[in-house]
């Protein structure tokens, strides 16, 4: 059985009271969610950096050992060259051999160099790894903080939310699926959340522009759905104003 207007609106109403109440637990926690996931990320970006400079600590480490096998490599030639230096046979054998001791004597200094070089880059690098993993320290202090802050929050509302969103569920099932679809799209672009509100005072509850009275007496029917001319929130009803009288007063009788 189709559901009426007026039980449409109901539903979709009781939904926005549900989620009213669950945006005011979460506006409790102010920031903090987002200010978390903030640290979260800027920590996971340094634990990156600091990944990069180990890998590049490394390969500087890697090229130093590498050098120091070519300083071994060129040593072993200049020993051999030496020997043959000493059986040479004529000057241009001569020459030869010790324009190769020249070159591997170069070798072995460009090497020795390239050394220094790494070492120095290691020794900066290694510095940088300090700075950063003292950075990380303070910053991952911050996270722990502002984690027991929320948890601390969390635990006090989570009874009633778990409870919201139970009772949440439940309501959306009473509600028809398009008209849901508008709901969280008129949310979505809602500043307050709001939705679905009533008429007050003759004002949408939303943005409270005036509504016109022929429009009031169309909401109170509630035999189709109205959405505010100027914000597009759904109407739900008109809340009556209630007038307290004032006490009369009693009137003295002159003797």
């Amino acid at each position: 059985m189709e559901s009426t207007v007026a039980q449409k609106l109901d539903a979709i109403h009781n939904l926005q009271l549900i989620d009213s109440k669950l945006d005011a637990i979460i506006k409790v926690r102010g920031a903090l969610p987002e200010e978390v996931q903030d640290l979260e990320d800027e920590i996971a970006g340094y634990e990156t950096r600091l990944e990069k400079f180990r890998n590049e600590i490394e390969a500087y480490e890697q090229d130093i050992k590498n050098f120091k096998e070519s300083i071994k490599e060129s040593e072993k030639l200049i020993k051999k060259y030496q020997e043959q230096q000493m059986n040479v046979r004529n000057n241009r054998e001569y020459d030869a051999i010790t324009k190769e001791l020249e070159l591997q004597d170069l070798e072995i200094q460009v090497s020795k160099k390239k050394i220094a070089e790494a070492g120095a880059k290691i020794d900066q690098k290694k510095l940088d790894l300090d700075d950063l993993n003292a950075v990380m320290k303070d910053r991952q202090k911050d996270l722990d903080q502002k984690k027991d802050e929320l948890s601390t929050i969390v635990s006090e509302s989570e009874a009633e939310e778990d409870k919201l969103r139970s009772e949440r569920e439940k309501s959306i099932k009473k509600v028809d699926d398009r008209l849901y679809r508008s709901y969280e799209k008129i949310r979505a672009n809602a500043r307050n959340g709001l939705a679905v509100v009533m008429v007050k005072r003759g004002a949408c509850g939303g943005c409270f522009n005036t509504v016109p009275p022929q429009r009031q007496a169309d909401i109170r029917e509630k035999k189709k759905l109205i959405v505010c001319e100027h914000c597009g929130r759904i109407l739900a009803g008109v809340e009556d104003e209630i007038v307290e009288e004032k006490p009369k007063k009693k009137r003295t009788v002159k003797a």
